[in-house]
């Protein structure tokens, strides 16, 4: 049995207003509570994603490790190459090193890696 539904990822960031808007605009996903350091976005289906502002923010350093990712999403797409366009015009840069060749490695407006997939 499950003690809980869905987790709920907290991303630590240097805006945290405008990466949620950028991940709500990805997602399509509206923002249902913001205050000045913390703002939630929610899925139909209950899923969250919480982006909390800190100060001295350091972005992570991926592959390398001297501010290791500590986490990533995977998004699932149809198609890679419009699923790039797209979120690089939402704010997103690809990453130099793409190690793959079923999904890309991108980064957030705040520096966090996130993959596009295709199954």
């Amino acid at each position: 049995m499950a003690i809980a539904r869905f987790p709920t990822l907290v991303v630590d960031c240097p805006d945290a207003l405008a990466l949620a808007r950028f991940y709500g605009a990805m997602l399509d996903w509206p923002i249902v509570d913001e205050n000045d350091d913390w703002v939630e976005i929610k899925a139909d289906h209950g899923q969250m994603l919480c982006f909390q502002q800190v100060e001295q923010y350091a972005a992570p350093d991926w592959p390398g490790q001297e501010h290791p990712q500590q986490m990533h999403l995977d998004v699932n797409v149809d198609d890679l190459d419009e699923a790039e366009a797209a979120v690089v015009e939402l704010g997103a840069t690809r990453h130099e090193h793409q190690p793959g060749k079923t999904f890309r490695v991108m980064l957030d407006p705040a520096g966090h890696p996130f993959c596009l997939c295709v199954e």
